[in-house]
């Protein structure tokens, strides 16, 4: 009888665990972004993502988002993953993003590659949350030239199924 309590014990013990290491609900985001890039241009648009947790901390992210300014527009399509501590109503991150830009001016445009490194901060409960910042280091290659000291901040809501 004292082993089979035991057993039961260690049992209760061990779904705990397993409740507490719970991977988070997938996340859908839209905001403001601001961009500036080396070259003296600022721009101002929309950045939209959505994240999918493998585990409790390591996820993926789609990132998408548009910016406007000068008569030039830039839009960045990046993908990459995301690690994030959720704990209680913060949720720090950082994350790797690659893919594609394209900019325009008028009826002239450029596709190349685009890289983000950065991470932010969202504030909120499990279903609603409000990313207070977000910075991140961007890194631009159009024609073989690349274009390596621009950033971006956003801001926003998210959406947690």
């Amino acid at each position: 009888m004292k082993k089979l309590i035991g057993v039961l014990v260690l049992v209760c013990m061990v779904s705990l665990f397993g409740m507490a290491q719970e991977k988070p609900l997938p996340e859908v985001y839209g905001g403001y972004q601001f961009t500036s890039t080396d070259g003296g241009w600022h721009g101002n648009g929309w950045n939209g993502a959505a994240n999918f947790y493998f585990t409790r901390w390591l996820g993926a992210t789609g990132d998408f988002s548009g910016v406007y300014g000068s008569a030039t527009n830039l839009y960045t399509y990046t993908g990459g993953p995301v690690v994030s501590m959720h704990k209680d109503k913060l949720s720090p991150f950082a994350h790797a993003l690659f893919g594609g830009a394209h900019a325009g001016s008028g009826s002239l445009g450029n596709s190349g590659m685009a890289m983000m490194f950065g991470g932010g901060l969202d504030i909120g409960n499990q279903r609603m949350a409000v990313r207070a910042v977000q910075f991140d280091w961007l890194s631009l290659r159009f024609n073989s030239v690349s274009n390596h000291n621009n950033f971006r901040v956003t801001t926003g809501l998210m959406y947690r199924f």
